[in-house]
């Protein structure tokens, strides 16, 4: 069951009207109501139950631009209507024999079909999906005000900066200026490019990749930490949401790096089939407080974890497992 069908089956108003339902079955069979009447209610409210939930999960997502009008929803939707009305129509003649003919019965729920349950399926959807975008321009408005705020911890970026100087002093200016250019490109898409709603894949890649070369240059004179990447470069012109890759590699470095023991950091991502398959493996160790760089986590997790639930629903799935001695995420993401 994917994410939108469970969020969509938890939600309170379906609780509530199964129980709203369930008291007004009560009501009707300890005042004698009419069976017919008692059939109905019965059998015409689970059945709008079911259109709703074939219009959501199906008819309607795999509408040409969600449209009534669309000749690949109507197309789909005579089939369905003809098939349930004419079973709601030999249930009502199973349980009501008496004076009731299959074709009225059938003729009755086509149109109570068509006019009544499939508006209020049509209703229930535009309403949930009018929610989603909602919460969609929410967190994207949240996201960015993170990232105005925060980006990439300050502190790594004066530690760059000191790391550059040292490398200037020490060898010759080519390096330098290498990772001169890298931090002036990762500003520079901070800047102007994550305010967007989506941006190339290899775009995110490489600041990704901009990323880590330049905390290897703040690790290189520590030979005991191992940095391990594997990075797909078949992009085929992939859209992503910006910055929802780079703070699993933030968070690693900064949980997963020590200079006084063993360390190890391995980053893989891969295109297959227009799905990102990305996996982030890291040594834990014990949060050094004399690092300035671990005051501040970025852009966050959870942010991410929010943003990907708002951006993606239904097309990710994203797995974090932990334990003493390292730490693993893997996202699968499809684009």
């Amino acid at each position: 069951m994917n994410n939108n069908t469970t969020a969509f089956l938890r939600k309170k108003p379906w609780t509530s009207a199964i129980a709203l339902w369930t008291i007004i079955l009560l009501l009707l069979l300890a005042n004698g109501v009419d069976p017919f009447g008692l059939i109905v209610w019965i059998l015409i409210v689970p059945y709008t139950v079911l259109i709703v939930l074939i219009h959501y999960f199906y008819l309607i997502p795999f509408s040409p631009n969600q449209k009534f009008w669309s000749k690949k929803y109507l197309y789909n939707l005579l089939p369905v209507l003809l098939t349930l009305s004419l079973i709601i129509a030999l249930l009502i003649k199973t349980f009501w024999p008496t004076g009731t003919e299959i074709f009225p019965a059938f003729i009755f729920t086509f149109c109570y079909s068509l006019f009544v349950a499939v508006p209020i399926a049509w209703y229930v959807y535009k309403n949930d999906n009018d929610k989603i975008f909602l919460l969609s321009q929410l967190g994207t408005s949240q996201a960015n005000l993170t990232l105005l705020r925060s980006q990439i911890n300050p502190h790594f970026l004066f530690n760059t900066l000191n790391s550059l100087y040292g490398t200037a002093l020490q060898e010759n200016a080519e390096k330098t200026s290498e990772g001169i250019q890298k931090l002036g490109d990762m500003m520079r898409f901070m800047l102007y490019e994550n305010n967007q709603n989506t941006i190339s894949l290899a775009r995110e890649i490489n600041y990704l990749k901009n990323y880590i070369d330049l905390q290897k240059l703040r690790i290189a004179n520590s030979p005991q930490i191992a940095i391990d990447t594997q990075i797909d470069e078949s992009f085929d012109n992939l859209q992503i949401a910006p910055m929802l890759l780079i703070p699993f590699v933030e968070n690693a470095f900064k949980h997963g790096i020590s200079f006084n023991e063993p360390s190890f950091i391995k980053i893989n991502l891969q295109i297959l089939n227009n799905r990102l398959l990305y996996s982030v493996n890291n040594s834990v160790h014990p949060k050094n407080q004399s690092d300035p760089e671990n005051e501040v986590g970025g852009v966050g997790l959870e942010n991410v974890k929010q943003r990907l639930g708002l951006l993606y629903p239904g097309k990710h799935e994203l797995v974090i497992r932990e334990n003493h001695k390292e730490y693993f995420v893997h996202l699968t993401l499809t684009l």
